[in-house]
């Protein structure tokens, strides 16, 4: 029997992991995501607190954990704790992982650009969580990746933990809000939001592809494995 493809999460903290394991059952077992959770100082969207949240020696100990699960691939999975690093500082942490575990890795925030340029999107809106200013440095990412921003929003929310506590309802209305009609797409980042068992739903009221952190985390997973896949549910990015 061929194992599914297995993408090793290294997850900071506690607030929406359970998106992960909730998917894996909804596929009935197509994928297999294991989640290790990496240590962190403290929970702030700030990136002060961010820089530490992603530093070598605890991405480190995180990808020494999860090689127990024998991945395919291993995810930083977390938006702001790798775009706050710029582009080559991203790319150094996935570089470092990979190094170390000698599988390819990546990040969430290198799989939005991934993502954006796999559907051929130029210009999107935003929904972000995070306080405006932490937002701002992954407006500057996108553009680095080639993505012009048409549309902006930052909901100023200060925890993971607090973005973790926000349902669908509040998830759909941070999209609406960004919603242009020049804008290709809405990215949504933040792994901490739970929103894998709504993206076809938001795709259907806007008309158009939604990226959502933990979408493209897994997406970017399977891919840099080497075994990309349509799945349901997961919108435009995985038809």
């Amino acid at each position: 029997m061929t194992r599914p493809p297995v993408v090793g999460l290294l997850y900071p903290g506690y607030a929406a992991e359970d998106d992960f394991p909730a998917l894996e059952n909804a596929l009935g077992g197509a994928i297999w995501l294991p989640v290790i959770h990496t240590s962190i100082g403290r929970d702030e969207h700030t990136v002060e607190a961010l820089l530490d949240t992603g530093s070598a020696a605890r991405l480190a100990e995180g990808a020494d954990a999860i090689a127990a699960h024998s991945p395919d691939a291993v995810m930083w999975a977390c938006t702001s704790g790798s775009f706050v690093y710029g582009p080559d500082g991203a790319a150094a942490q996935a570089a470092a992982i990979s190094e170390r575990l000698g599988i390819p890795a990546s990040s969430t925030s290198i799989a939005f650009i991934e993502a954006a340029r796999a559907l051929g999107l130029e210009r999107v809106a935003v929904a972000a969580s995070y306080p405006a200013d932490l937002a701002e440095h992954f407006r500057s990412f996108l553009a680095a990746g080639g993505i012009e921003v048409v549309s902006f929003g930052a909901s100023g929310i200060f925890t993971a933990v607090d973005v973790g506590r926000l349902g669908p309802e509040a998830v759909a209305e941070m999209v609406a809000a960004v919603d242009v009609p020049e804008a290709e797409a809405v990215l949504v980042p933040d792994t901490a939001m739970h929103t894998l068992t709504c993206i076809d739903t938001l795709e259907k009221e806007l008309g158009k592809p939604v990226l959502t952190a933990n979408q493209v985390t897994v997406w970017e997973g399977l891919r840099i494995a080497g075994k990309p896949r349509p799945l349901p549910g997961l919108g435009a990015l995985f038809r």
